[in-house]
């Protein structure tokens, strides 16, 4: 993987552009582990490029909706939760040669900086990953889906917020299959979710 998360994650989040729910100072948000979604795309042998899952993580952040900034953030990944629909490959990739879910339980992705794209509902966020008890840089491109009070059920404040970003495995020492092309270097990350605000 180049810049992920040990697959703790954390994301910021840009302005909101719905009008009547803005707030004059920074509020912490709670990533709904119901609506949280964490994927990634790694080549194959050059066949095809392989589709995993992590399904369970949790984070909050600190965010500042009318100014457009990150107070602070994080994301933390249970290392042994990955799911790619395969239970031999799934138990390979949780093995030392990949995650090492044993020594290095968590992945976790801390917020460092966030720069909104002004009323594009988007921006940059860079943040630091720790996988494989190494701590990198990573940068995600983040959109702002929605920011409104939910429709039904919890009927709390939400955003609704997706992030990418593609990272370098090996450059947290996750090496394996790289040199004779057996499984891609760069790692494409999805993250999918919605993030309650607390009143």
């Amino acid at each position: 993987m180049q810049q992920v998360p040990s697959i703790g994650v954390v994301l910021a989040f840009p302005a909101a552009v719905a009008s009547g729910a803005l707030q004059a100072a920074p509020a912490t948000y709670h990533i709904d582990p119901e609506h949280f979604s964490i994927a990634f795309l790694v080549e194959h042998v050059g066949y095809e490029r392989v589709i995993g899952q992590f399904t369970k993580a949790e984070g909050e952040f600190v965010y500042d909706e009318p100014a457009q900034t990150l107070e602070s953030g994080h994301v933390e990944i249970r290392a042994d939760s990955v799911f790619s629909n395969h239970d031999r490959r799934d138990a390979h990739l949780r093995s030392a040669e990949f995650l090492n879910a044993n020594a290095y339980p968590v992945v976790r992705f801390v917020a460092r900086q966030y720069q909104a794209d002004g009323a594009a509902g988007g921006g940059i966020l860079n943040g630091d990953l720790t996988l494989l008890g190494q701590t990198h840089p990573v940068q995600l491109r983040v959109t702002l889906n929605k920011a409104a009070t939910y429709p039904f059920g919890h009927r709390k404040y939400t955003l609704g917020v997706s992030a990418r970003a593609t990272i370098r495995r090996s450059r947290w020492g996750m090496s394996y299959g790289v040199e004779n092309g057996l499984v891609g270097d760069d790692v494409k990350l999805l993250f999918e979710f919605e993030a309650l605000r607390e009143d």
